[in-house]
């Protein structure tokens, strides 16, 4: 989205809000109290099947939209089914970066970072073949099936569509205790395949595919790499400067108030500086929470500790539930589906087709990916085993909000659409998105549960190695390991490098963290006494 996107996306969202509040519109104000009132009914509705062998808490949230939609759809006698009409707009500035932030806050950096290459290898490498699998499959099928005026752009978009997966259901399922490996393979390529599908996406709106030639590959691919560095590097400086003015100006000793409102800020608006200058404001916000959690959040009092995890956790909770609720109660459009009536047939065969796609797309670099990172492991442990490559194949399955909005984005003008081929695809993809949420989501904990019982979870718990050579970067927020009590060992010879890269890296990484790095922006600690600083209340407790 560029600067005149999010522009219009304001003033619409504004004379939104001034239709609510300035006119009191009697409609909008019953439809938010609608929406709240099923928001909670989604929370106490999946804490009550929190046990259920089937059902999960966003299965719940689409199950109640659904319904909702239902019951608007008989009530209005057809001529509407939801209170809110979705807005890509709205998701992906409002709705999105809360939830991808407190992932990066609250994600385990050490399990993140020691299988990151593995993690990069299946969410960037995998999801660029997932998407010419798809892409190119979509090109030889879909044209010729006369479903509308579509060019080869539009298949390739297709590709970027359905290459965005959510892994919400499994992630639900899946022990981060238990399986720590498994966990950070599938948390970690969740996070990387939404950034680089909707980076996929924004790149080809900057290219003429009509005439694809190996000048435009390589522009293509290099934009690609642009954007992926860009974003990750304005994430990093916009959380060391949240770290170094908190740090620095210790505001927590005169408000607590004023640093959390600080840390949200700083956070959303390096989201926002990301779609200002048309990089991937996930990946930003992504990189900038891990930056956040490792040395700002160590820099605020301690009351402000609690209250920014849980308040990160709160928001993130909320929009996710809100999302998959208003996708469910957004499926039954009815002014989408009126246009694609005409073919019934065409419009599931069409979602037929991008659901085999999807299951083809997957299987074509999972297990491919999942030998040749084989190939690389010393011990059995550090392996990823044959059940384990199934489950990290099924939780990719499921298709989520990204996949609408980008739909969206792509094939339809301000949430409508009278182009037939336009609104089969349309309804194609709510399709897909609500059978693979409903379908493989209710099946994902039967399969979890027959694949890794408990008596296997040693088996794919993480390997264990020295701490010595383990990043601060890499512990978790909470502070469970207290890695600085144990001494650094350096590497003996160039062989330590070449046999275990990664061990080695963080061991320099550390030196480096330790010596420049913390001193500098804060962290565990590292931040110097002065009053109302997060080290007052330990040294009165020492005392």
């Amino acid at each position: 989205m560029g600067l005149g996107a999010m522009s219009a996306a304001a003033e619409a969202q504004l004379a939104w809000l001034g239709g609510v509040l300035g006119t009191s519109d009697h409609a909008s104000v019953v439809s938010i109290n609608l929406f709240v009132a099923l928001l909670c009914a989604c929370i106490v509705l999946g804490h009550l099947l929190e046990e259920n062998r089937w059902v999960n808490e966003s299965i719940t949230a689409l199950i109640i939209g659904l319904c909702t939609g239902v019951v608007i759809l008989l009530t209005t006698k057809g001529k509407s089914s939801h209170v809110l009409v979705f807005s890509e707009d709205l998701f992906f500035i409002y709705l999105l970066p809360p939830i991808i932030f407190n992932a990066g806050f609250q994600v385990k950096k050490k399990q993140f970072f020691r299988n990151f290459m593995t993690i990069t290898l299946f969410g960037a490498v995998g999801t660029m073949i997932s998407f010419f699998t798809i892409s190119l499959a979509a090109i030889a099928i879909f044209s010729k099936m006369n479903i509308g005026t579509l060019d080869v752009g539009d298949f390739l978009a297709i590709g970027a569509i359905f290459s965005a997966t959510d892994s919400v259901c499994t992630l639900q399922v899946l022990n981060q205790d238990e399986t720590p490996f498994l966990y950070s393979l599938v948390f970690g390529e969740g996070v990387v395949n939404d950034a680089t599908s909707v980076v996929l996406f924004n790149a080809l709106q900057n290219f003429d595919l009509n005439q694809i030639d190996a000048m435009v590959v390589l522009k293509f691919l290099g934009n690609f790499l642009y954007l992926f560095v860009s974003s990750t590097f304005l994430g990093v400086f916009a959380g060391l400067l949240s770290a170094y003015v908190i740090k620095k100006l210790y505001i927590g000793r005169h408000s607590t108030d004023r640093e959390v409102a600080l840390m949200m800020l700083m956070a959303y608006l390096s989201y926002m500086l990301a779609e200002l200058l048309e990089l991937s404001g996930i990946l930003t916000v992504f990189f900038c929470g891990i930056v956040m959690s490792h040395y700002t959040w160590h820099n605020v009092t301690e009351s402000s500790r609690v209250t920014t995890k849980h308040a990160f956790a709160t928001l993130s909770f909320i929009a996710e539930t809100f999302l998959f609720l208003y996708v469910g109660m957004d499926a039954l459009d009815i002014e989408k589906w009126k246009f694609a009536s005409d073919s019934p047939g065409k419009s599931i065969g069409v979602s037929s087709i991008l659901l085999g796609l999807v299951l083809l797309g997957r299987a074509a670099f999972v297990f491919p990916l999942s030998f040749l990172s084989n190939l690389t492991k010393k011990t059995h442990l550090e392996k990823i085993s044959w059940r384990q490559q199934i489950v990290i194949w099924w939780a990719g399955l499921m298709r989520g909000a990204v996949s609408i909005a980008l739909a969206y984005n792509k094939f339809t003008r301000s949430g409508h659409t009278q182009l037939h081929g336009n609104a089969i695809m349309i309804t194609s993809t709510i399709t897909v998105v609500l059978f693979s949420t409903m379908l493989f989501g209710m099946m994902t904990k039967p399969l979890i549960r027959f694949l890794l019982p408990a008596s296997s979870n040693s088996a794919v718990s993480e390997p264990s190695s020295p701490k010595s050579l383990h990043s601060p970067l890499l512990t978790s927020m909470q502070g469970s390991d207290l890695e600085a009590t144990v001494p650094m060992v350096r590497p003996s010879s160039l062989r330590m490098l070449l046999t275990k890269p990664t061990h080695t890296v963080h061991f320099y990484w550390r030196k480096f963290d330790d010596a420049l790095m913390r001193p500098m922006f804060g962290g565990r600690g590292f931040v110097p006494y002065a009053p109302g600083s997060p080290t007052e209340q330990s040294v009165h407790v020492e005392r």
